[in-house]
């Protein structure tokens, strides 16, 4: 396995009532955590252990990956009403760039939307593109834009997204809640006010906000995939301004970027620029349950909580990534991560079609993994490993015999020691394929075979 290193979202939270930690030094969000292969319940379920006793509210864990500790959510005139639960939804209109620019083109059949994505090709000598204000914008073939040719060319399509939710503590029986907010950023793809983010930036939000300008709009969610980190939102607005999307598979080490989004949730449209790093750069991002292995665009453009779901631009002002992560080290300077735009496209076409990613596997359980002797005894456990906090009813895992407080040693005869190795041996499977889990149960081996489902819009 890979050395492990520090990542965290780019994603901007507080609470709007204390009381409760929000869970711990490590800061993390658990109202938009990012778990993979299955969420993290709000509230544990009052269930033995394998090794005895009963499980406690869950405690705060201190993983090597976490998101940072976030600041207060901006205060800005409010201009919606209700509370619609949201999320984020994705459409992209075709514009003049230079080289390839891909783009979501949305046609009407029977009652849905269906949307088509397609690779443009430009001459080599179109190097001109457009302005907010209309004018023609003119570059050097070769050498793209200047920085403030692109920064006004693509804030327009950057928005600020805030969000709310109620959660309950982890440190109550008695089911405490509190208002978590956040706020994070997000790309217009259609100038009807589809707009894709970062499903880590609107998971289980019970009001979603977008705003665009000066005006604030509630939004709606269409589909997330916490797997791929995609979600896309939609806002009754029409004559919005799209991005245009370029073709992440040209991006070159050394190429110019710019990244455009909403730093510490009260800074919207902060425009910071640097370079790409590297390319499918393997990236370990620790939720506060399990560990999401991803394939990233490595920059070392400025990025602090609040980017997440904001663009990441080439230098002829065409959307490569969507932004999501940095390095949580304080040692480490410059380091910031975007999804490939051509991974976020294909996600938000299936989220626009079906409202999930089909195929992806679906063992139906919840998880925490013990790795220190204190919290070992907090949870009154003997064993180090993946302890099993919740099975879902009617679920694979609940069908092939698997417990609440169970201890995972190993899948398909690979050990499981640490919510990455979980994640990791998870990944490697699809919906459809049987799976050998040898679980630890009243100090006694037992081996199940499971057949994964799919993971669908309910239980994503």
């Amino acid at each position: 396995m890979e050395n492990e290193n520090k990542w965290e979202y780019d994603y901007s939270a507080s609470n709007n009532e204390t009381g409760y930690p929000n869970v711990g030094s490590s800061g993390m969000n658990t109202a938009n955590q990012y778990n993979e292969p299955e969420a993290q319940p709000a509230r544990p379920a009052d269930t033995a252990p394998a090794d005895g006793g009963s499980v406690p509210p869950t405690p705060p864990e201190q993983p090597q990956y976490s998101a940072p500790q976030q600041p207060e959510k901006p205060r800005r005139k409010k201009k919606f009403n209700g509370k619609k639960l949201a999320r984020s939804a994705v459409a992209l209109v075709l514009a003049a760039a230079m080289g390839f620019a891909g783009g979501f083109v949305g046609a009407k059949y029977g009652g849905g939307s269906k949307v088509v994505i397609q690779q443009v090709e430009r001459p080599a000598s179109s190097d001109s593109s457009t302005d907010s204000t209309g004018n023609s914008i003119s570059a050097t073939s070769g050498t793209g834009l200047s920085t403030a040719q692109v920064a006004e060319m693509v804030s327009p399509s950057v928005v600020v997204i805030t969000t709310e939710q109620v959660v309950y503590s982890q440190w109550s029986w008695y089911g405490q809640s509190q208002v978590e907010s956040g706020a994070g950023s997000g790309v217009i793809i259609s100038s009807d006010g589809y707009i894709l983010t970062c499903a880590h930036v609107v998971s289980g939000a019970s009001n979603i906000t977008v705003s665009i300008g000066d005006k604030d709009y509630p939004a709606t969610l269409v589909g997330e995939d916490t797997t791929s980190d995609i979600a896309v939102v939609k806002v009754d607005a029409t004559g919005l301004t799209p991005a245009t999307v370029g073709n992440s598979d040209n991006l070159k080490v050394g190429e110019s970027v710019m990244a455009v989004g909403n730093p510490l949730g009260e800074l919207g449209g902060t425009v910071t620029s640097g370079i790409v790093s590297a390319l499918n750069r393997s990236v370990s991002i620790q939720g506060s349950s399990s560990v999401n292995t991803m394939s990233l665009i490595q920059m070392d453009a400025s990025v602090s909580p609040g980017n997440s779901g904001g663009g990441l631009f080439n230098m002829n002002g065409e959307l490569v990534g969507i932004v999501n992560a940095k390095s949580s080290d304080s040692d480490a300077e410059g380091l910031g991560f975007a999804i490939p735009v051509n991974d976020a496209v294909k996600v938000a076409q299936e989220l626009l079609e079906n409202g999930y990613v089909t195929g992806r596997p679906y063992l139906g359980i919840s998880y925490y993994a013990v790795t220190d002797a204190q919290t070992a005894a907090q949870l009154g456990v003997n064993a180090y490993g993946v302890y099993i906090v919740e099975v879902v009813k009617g679920g694979p895992a609940d069908k092939a015999g698997l417990q609440a407080g169970d201890r995972i040693v190993s899948v398909d005869g690979s050990e499981v020691a640490t919510q990455s190795d979980l994640g990791t041996l998870m990944q490697d499977h699809k919906a459809g394929d049987t799976i050998e889990i040898t679980v630890a149960r009243g100090g006694q081996m037992q081996t199940v075979n499971v057949t994964l489902g799919e993971k669908g819009a309910e239980n994503n």
